[in-house]
């Protein structure tokens, strides 16, 4: 029993540690659950570039798009045989933005999603929480979810994330929710 409750104590002391600058994950049933509980109390951003939602799908279920990075159009990486992206410089303006229409200060938690989780998701909830806003999530496995590690269908995004979860998606984009430059 003491060796339990040791274990307990060093388990809740280590997750009280966490680095206040790394932001923590949520998974896509966890964050669907909380928008529709207390979805007015929350930002949950689609932090997407606009055109790869309009080939992989969108869910209506996010207040907003805001993206975190923007394909280059103009730099094409021929090595890695895909467009540059670069930070969207608006973003954390559009991040204040979108907690002020929705009369959220900026400690109300902000979930963001890309489509893994690990490319825009994290990085994007890591830098708002560099950048002033203290209370961000990121939706592990984000939006497609993971690569099948063997079968037929290895490497197909057919493994965890908002899609493979069974959530509301469609491939139609809502124009009062997408990201619109300026």
């Amino acid at each position: 029993m003491k060796l339990l409750l040791a274990a307990l104590l060093i388990t809740l002391g280590l997750s009280a540690h966490a680095s206040a600058d790394e932001a923590l994950s949520l998974t896509a049933q966890e964050t669907y659950n909380l928008v529709q509980e207390k979805g007015d109390q929350i930002l949950f951003v689609d932090v997407r570039d606009p055109v790869e939602i309009m080939f992989i799908g969108f869910t209506d279920v996010v207040d907003i798009n805001i993206p975190f990075m923007l394909a280059d159009r103009t730099s094409f990486l021929a090595d890695k045989g895909r467009f540059a992206m670069s930070r969207n410089p608006e973003f954390a303006a559009g991040i204040e933005q979108a907690l002020k229409d929705k009369g959220l200060s900026s400690d109300a938690l902000i979930i963001t999603m890309c489509r893994s989780g690990s490319s825009r998701g994290k990085p994007s909830a890591d830098y708002l929480l560099e950048n002033g806003f203290s209370n961000v999530k990121y939706i592990d496995h984000g939006f497609q979810g993971s690569g099948a590690k063997d079968g037929k269908k290895a490497g197909m995004r057919i493994v965890n994330g908002w899609q493979n979860a069974g959530l509301p998606w469609s491939m139609k984009l809502n124009p009062e929710k997408i990201y619109l430059p300026e």
